[in-house]
């Protein structure tokens, strides 16, 4: 038996088992998102496991993933053309679940 689960209900399990700030409000919802895509597309039903989703996606800024990665930066000129090159290097490596407003990205972080 599957249970549903809005958005607010992903957001309240993030926070009962005190992973929200991994994440934070848009990341959570960019994620939540691309799981809803996800199942669609697949059709089939995913099981909410907060401690699986943070072991398995992250949400960093452009900075952070080109720093963990070794992403070469030295050609990028502006901001702009850094997330470019940030996100070239996760779509060919992971998947890209989405961008933030604020320009942190989430993606899967099992390679």
């Amino acid at each position: 038996m599957k249970q549903s689960v809005n958005f607010n209900d992903f957001i309240s399990a993030f926070h009962a088992f005190k992973r929200y700030d991994q994440f934070g409000y848009d990341a959570l919802k960019i994620l939540f998102n691309f799981i809803e895509q996800a199942e669609e597309e697949t059709g089939e039903e995913m099981d909410l496991d907060v401690i699986d989703l943070c072991c398995n996606y992250s949400a960093d800024t452009v900075e952070d993933v080109a720093d963990n990665y070794d992403i070469d930066m030295s050609e990028c000129e502006t901001d702009a053309d850094k997330l470019e090159a940030v996100l070239d290097y996760l779509r060919y490596n992971t998947q890209v679940c989405g961008v933030t407003d604020t320009g942190t990205i989430v993606y899967c972080n099992a390679f």
